[in-house]
């Protein structure tokens, strides 16, 4: 991994668009940072360049939904993701890169299935609120994704959708939720060697666009609407997740 200006050009953008889905939008499109970042690196610097930042704006997304989240909800899907978080570490060690590009590029469109397939009403919320197991499987698949691709914004908005928490309850949730994943991600990621000199280098120069990401994604939690933000996801996951595809297959 090299800081140079092709670098900064893919990662600026990147961490200010997870930044602003951190902020205001339930944290579901912050992993859109990773496809980019693996255009670029390898798959293990993309997420190890990223998880500190990301943890640097959980941080800052805390305290504006401090103690407006449901405790229940989200220490059902922590628990659950305990095991998750360890079968991807496992699949990391059995496997080389390209099968993690796959991956990665695989969650990403499939992360626009899932929504899509929520706008058309072939997936629907539940009446009645999932129970315990659901929680726990559901944190178990987030935690799974979470660590190949911080992509664990599918299962848990299944499962807290089913909840019918209020929108502001919602996100404090989800923030709740993914800082404490990340948290539980950090040891495994410095056992595997996800970190370096140039990508803790990296993550002190992009501090300020993190946490100017996260403040301009609470401002747009009150004005903007959703759709215009995860329309956008929804074109660039496409795009960024079959090149992914297209490279550890060729």
């Amino acid at each position: 991994m090299e800081p140079d200006i092709t670098f900064f050009a893919f990662a600026i953008p990147a961490v200010l668009f997870a930044g602003i889905s951190k902020g205001g939008f339930g944290s579901g499109a912050a992993f859109a940072a990773t496809p980019l970042l693996a255009l670029i690196l390898s798959p293990a610097q993309a997420i190890g360049f990223m998880l500190p930042l990301l943890m640097l704006m959980d941080v800052g997304a805390l305290r504006p939904y401090w103690r407006r989240w449901n405790w229940p909800s989200a220490g059902v899907l922590i628990a659950g993701a305990v095991p998750g978080i360890l079968l991807g570490a496992a699949i990391y060690r059995m496997t080389n890169p390209d099968l993690f590009r796959f991956l990665i590029g695989g969650v990403a469109i499939a992360f626009v299935l899932f929504k899509l397939a929520m706008a058309a009403g072939v997936l629907r919320r539940r009446d009645a609120p999932l129970g315990y197991g659901a929680g726990i499987l559901a944190g178990a698949i987030a935690g799974l994704t979470s660590f190949i691709a911080h992509a664990g914004g599918p299962p848990v908005a299944v499962y807290l959708l089913s909840q019918r928490l209020e929108k502001t309850c919602f996100q404090a949730t989800t923030v709740l939720v993914f800082w404490s994943i990340n948290v539980l991600k950090f040891l495994p990621y410095t056992l595997l060697g996800f970190f370096s000199r140039q990508t803790l280098w990296a993550d002190a120069v992009l501090m300020p666009v993190a946490l100017f990401g996260v403040w301009a994604g609470v401002w747009l939690h009150r004005r903007l609407s959703e759709r215009v933000f995860f329309a956008l996801t929804y074109v660039f996951l496409l795009l960024t997740g079959s090149k992914l595809i297209f490279d550890a297959v060729t």
